[in-house]
């Protein structure tokens, strides 16, 4: 998974100035999913559902650097059991910590070796070329850029545990194109007549693309193509100081409700198995873990514990005709609702009005339904609110045995944390740290 590479952000879809030829192939020997959805339009909400298969409010992951609850089960939990090695590369977001990226510490209780993950080399949030990661919790220095280096090591990982022959669940959640933006010069200097910040922007979207291709490449080398599932998205939509280009003319951006901040690109890539194509069908992070466990005929969760996604198996062989459950989405009191080419949007958290877009005939949202086709408003409003109150069941505690466990802590800069207070002159010795950097 990139980090804020808009919907528009790709050559296949005819980006004016980036080229991406390694998920321009991808996008041609795979399945691309051209309504595909992150599960909120900003990062650690996203994050969770992708473990979780449910929906970011569910796990109490309300905004950016809100914690995970101890709770929750994973889809890293699930693969473990079965035998598979678990790793998790890059940047992780999860743990209650807010400010720019630092090492995981191995007592973080929220680390990821606690939901589910065997071996992680990892960040508390974004990071930028020559990072300071956490091996499993010991500090280690890198130098380069990120993307290369977290591929790097995945491969290498997956070469390891392949040997001992074991199968692998990795997650590689890439840092870029997320600011401060520091690409390569060779990467930047492409760009270099845009202005600085837009230029490294769109140099760590081909450093993520390259990446792309190394891990392809890599899986090749070591045979395993034909027996990897591999999916690619981006964790929300583009940012808005870059323009309409990022979100290629959707309306909305990071942080908002409409397609340009919760539509996102993504390549399911599977030789052999999958029927190389494009589809149109609606589909969402959620639907990461349920299709994972429907591939290898595992169970789906107990009743009692509603899962918000599907299992998208049988759309690697053939078009679907419809999507019986509809795609909800909660952001600090905004909200969204996808029931087929039907969108219900609450764009703001102070006000109770409703929008109705037909995504089909309307997909720029310009078109507002709720007063000209009031019955279609009115069920999908009933709709909406029904699995409204769902969620707010699962906020309750109601999906766990026994309830809630312990109330959900509030996030905290990782500067204020006293686990950091032993770590902070070392810190702030290195370059990136020596300016207190503000969530972005």
């Amino acid at each position: 998974m990139s980090d804020d590479q808009g919907y528009g952000e790709v050559g296949y879809y005819g980006h004016p100035v980036l080229k991406t030829p390694h998920l321009d192939e991808m996008s041609r020997s795979g399945l691309r999913l051209d309504r595909f959805y992150a599960g909120a339009p900003v990062c650690s909400p996203t994050r969770s559902s992708v473990l979780t298969g449910r929906t970011n409010d569910r796990s109490a992951v309300y905004s950016v650097g809100y914690p995970m609850r101890l709770q929750e089960k994973t889809i890293a939990h699930a693969l473990q059991k079965t035998g598979y090695s678990t790793a998790h590369f890059g940047k992780w977001h999860l743990d209650g910590l807010k400010g720019s990226g630092v090492p995981i510490l191995a007592t973080d209780k929220r680390n990821p070796g606690f939901f589910g993950f065997d071996y992680w080399l990892s960040s508390t949030n974004y990071f930028d070329t020559n990072p300071l990661l956490s091996r499993n919790g010991v500090f280690e220095a890198f130098t380069g850029n990120t993307s290369d280096l977290l591929v790097d090591e995945a491969l290498a990982y997956l070469k390891s545990e392949n040997k001992k022959g074991k199968p692998v669940f990795q997650v590689i959640w890439l840092s870029s194109p997320h600011g401060p933006w520091h690409a390569d010069k060779r990467d930047y200097k492409q760009f270099k007549k845009l202005d600085s910040s837009i230029a490294h922007h769109y140099g760590e979207i081909i450093e993520v693309d390259r990446a792309l291709g190394k891990l392809r490449s890599g899986l090749r080398k070591l045979n395993l193509e034909d027996n990897t599932i591999l999916w690619f998205n981006s964790d929300n939509g583009g940012v808005k100081e870059f323009g309409s280009d990022v979100s290629g003319g959707l309306k909305g951006f990071k942080g908002e409700v409409y397609e340009g901040g919760i539509r996102v690109p993504c390549i399911i890539e599977w030789p052999g198995t999958i029927v190389p194509r494009i589809s149109s069908f609606p589909s969402v992070t959620m639907d990461i873990y349920p299709t994972i466990l429907d591939v290898l005929d595992l169970p789906q969760e107990p009743k009692g514990y509603p899962m918000d996604g599907i299992s998208l198996k049988s759309l690697f062989q053939e078009e679907l005709t419809e999507r019986l459950k509809p795609i909800g989405f909660r952001y600090q009191g905004k909200a969204a609702y996808i029931d087929k080419h039907m969108k219900l949007v609450k764009s703001k958290a102070n006000n109770s009005f409703f929008e109705i877009y037909d995504l089909e005939k309307d997909p720029l949202e310009k078109d507002n339904l709720i007063i000209s086709h009031p019955e279609i408003s009115a069920k999908l409003i009933s709709s909406f609110q029904q699995w409204n109150k769902s969620v707010e069941c699962s906020i309750s505690g109601n999906d766990y045995e026994g309830g809630l466990a312990n109330p959900d802590p509030e996030p905290v800069f990782w500067k204020d944390d006293d686990a950091f207070k032993a770590f902070i002159p070392f810190l702030l010795s290195r370059p990136e740290y020596k300016k207190a950097q503000v969530e972005n």
